[in-house]
């Protein structure tokens, strides 16, 4: 007996295998820094899971409709509207299991065997994974530091083929930190706008900006991208509710039933009372966002100061997330030699960008606290100086 092929054409996750032993070691007593993690060091703010919690008491725990309940689709809706100046009914909207579903439900309710997504690389490790369960062929196109680690039309229209039929973005980018500008994202939907190519717009860290960026929807900026693009968003980054598992995605008219029966007929609904958690974010204060950003923005400055004067390593100050890329080409170690050498000698996790599409680089979180983080880049500052 053997898996499935679509099974077999799966890469196994390398951050969680390096994370599994880090935990190891932590769990031997080793003192182990994590500058891999890839989600808030936060707590979910008190009047959201106040809402979750209230549900429950008031047994709000039943089935609820696939996409979501009415009153959370509108509160996403509204926020959309407001926030991005995007116009979606309610019933375009799909709640799912955070973003990474709602990316998969949009892959098998658009691509047929064969169909070819183009991927910028440095890319988010799920893309080309997902790309391949839903039987397309995912297309990789190598970014440039030089140019922020961002895809430029040239690059996108090159790697075009007849059987191009979605590029995914990502902005705020995950694991590079860039952030597009309203003017280079427009250049590039014009570029599938003029071949009728799908876009899925990753835009799950837009509200973890730095620097005073703005961020861009990509369906907001010319009526002929609305009905190409899908709009990917969720609560995990902006309100530390990783566990809580809540995303969307606004699709354009022709496809929203079709992705809502995709779900309808996977997970059903999104966790009953965390819909409530999530309906409280949308519709509460904002100052926790604008808290926890500051304080990451604040952790940003750090450490492009400690590293911008090491020899052997580059990088482009991120504009958003919580990452920064960090280029290792001159040390000569591919990504996972010098991320199991961090490990092994400094105590350090970080992530080896191969996971990433691209082996000159090293991912570095810095959503932990900043005491950890100021141990960390001592000991990784030390690491570099052996090398």
């Amino acid at each position: 007996m053997e898996p499935s092929s679509r099974a077999s054409r799966i890469t196994p996750s390398l951050t969680l295998s390096l994370g599994s032993k880090a935990k190891s070691l932590q769990a031997k007593g080793v003192d182990i820094i994590n500058l891999g993690s890839g989600e808030p060091d936060f707590d979910t703010p008190e009047f959201i899971k106040a809402a979750a919690m209230g549900s429950l008491d008031a047994g709000f725990t039943k089935y609820t409709p696939s996409s979501g309940i009415p009153e959370l689709r509108q509160a996403i809706a509204d926020k959309l509207k407001t926030d991005n100046g995007l116009s979606y009914e309610p019933g375009q909207i799909t709640v799912s299991c955070g973003a990474k579903h709602a990316c998969l439900n949009v892959l098998l309710a658009t691509l047929d065997a064969g169909d070819e997504v183009i991927i910028p690389a440095p890319y988010w490790l799920s893309y080309p994974e997902m790309v391949k369960i839903a039987d397309g062929a995912p297309v990789v196109v190598p970014t440039r530091l030089e140019n922020g680690f961002k895809i430029t039309p040239e690059e996108f229209a090159d790697a075009m083929t007849p059987k191009t039929r979605m590029i995914i973005l990502n902005s705020p980018g995950n694991p590079t930190g860039s952030v597009y500008t309203r003017e280079e994202i427009e250049a590039l939907a014009r570029v599938a706008a003029e071949e009728d190519i799908l876009i899925l717009s990753d835009e799950i860290y837009e509200k973890i900006l730095f620097d005073n960026q703005k961020h861009c929807s990509v369906a907001s900026l010319d009526a002929a991208f609305y009905p190409l693009t899908f709009t990917v968003n969720g609560f995990s980054k902006a309100y530390a509710m990783t566990g809580w598992r809540l995303g969307y995605v606004a699709s354009p008219p022709w496809a929203a039933a079709a992705v809502e029966a995709i779900q309808s007929h996977s997970t059903s609904n999104v966790t009953s009372f965390a819909q409530k958690g999530a309906l409280a974010a949308y519709r509460g204060p904002q100052e926790c966002v604008q808290a926890m950003t500051q304080e990451y923005e604040r952790r940003r400055d750090y450490l492009v100061t400690q590293l911008g004067s090491l020899p052997k390593v580059d990088f482009i100050r991120p504009q958003g997330t919580f990452y920064l890329l960090l280029e290792i080409g001159e040390t000569k170690l591919s990504s996972t030699q010098f991320a199991e050498r961090l490990l092994e000698e400094e105590k350090v996790m970080a992530i080896p960008g191969i996971a990433f599409g691209d082996d000159r680089t090293v991912r570095l979180s810095y959503a932990t606290d900043m005491e950890s983080l100021q141990r960390g880049v001592e000991r990784l500052i030390g690491f570099l100086k052996r090398l």
